[in-house]
C-alpha cells in the first residue's frame, strides 16, 4: 500500500474518532438549545458529521463517506455511546455517510467549489442523520418535526461553512506533505 494512501486512511480513521468524542462534548451545550426549543436534539450531530465531511473532502476516496459512516457507528456501538438510538446506532451513522457519498458523487461532477459542496453535504447529511433518528425512535409529527428538521439542516450548513475553512487549511498541509515526499507520499 503507498504511504499516501495510508496517510488518507489514517486520517480518516482519525476524523471518525474525532467526531465520536467532539459530539460528547459539545452536546451539553447544544442541549440548551434544543431544551429550549423542546426538540431532541440535531445540532451535535451534525458538529459530528462535519468530521466526515472533512475527511472526504480530503480523501476524495469513493465510497469514502459510507466506509467512515459505519466505522463510526461501529465504534459507537463498541464503547456504549448509543445514545437513544440504541443497537440501531450504526444505521444511525452509516445513513449520513450514504448521503455525503451521494452528495460529493453529484456535486463533484457539477464542479462545485469546495465550500458549496461540503455546506450541502454536511447540511443534508445532517437533516439525514435527523430523518433516521426520527423514523427509528422519536416519531415526531407536525410543526415540532418540522422545526427539529430545520434545526438539523441549519446547524449543519454552519458546521459545513466551518468544515470547509478547515478543509482549505489542511488542503495546504496535505499539499506541503505530498510535496516534502516527493509527490508519491514515501
Amino acid at each position: 500500500m503507498k504511504r499516501s494512501k495510508l496517510v488518507m486512511l489514517n486520517f480518516m480513521a482519525l476524523c471518525c474518532v474525532l467526531g465520536l468524542f467532539t459530539k460528547k462534548l459539545i452536546n451539553p451545550m447544544a442541549n440548551v438549545i434544543t431544551e429550549a426549543l423542546h426538540i431532541p436534539g440535531g445540532i451535535s450531530t451534525g458538529f459530528s458529521i462535519m468530521f466526515l465531511v472533512i475527511a472526504l473532502e480530503a480523501a476524495g476516496m469513493r465510497g469514502g463517506g459510507s466506509l467512515m459512516g459505519c466505522v463510526q457507528g461501529l465504534l459507537a456501538l463498541a464503547l456504549g455511546r448509543v445514545g437513544s438510538m440504541g443497537i440501531f446506532m450504526p444505521i444511525g451513522y452509516l445513513i449520513p455517510g450514504i448521503t455525503t457519498d451521494l452528495v460529493f458523487g453529484l456535486m463533484k461532477k457539477g464542479r462545485f467549489p469546495r465550500q458549496e459542496r461540503m455546506v450541502f453535504a454536511n447540511a443534508l447529511a445532517a437533516l439525514m442523520a435527523s430523518v433516521t433518528a426520527n423514523v427509528l425512535v422519536f416519531r415526531l409529527k407536525g410543526a415540532v418535526l418540522w422545526l427539529y428538521l430545520c434545526v438539523s439542516a441549519a446547524s449543519g450548513s454552519v458546521y459545513g461553512l466551518l468544515g470547509s475553512w478547515i478543509a482549505g487549511r489542511l488542503n495546504t498541509a496535505f499539499l506541503w506533505y505530498s510535496d516534502k515526499s516527493g509527490g508519491n507520499g514515501s
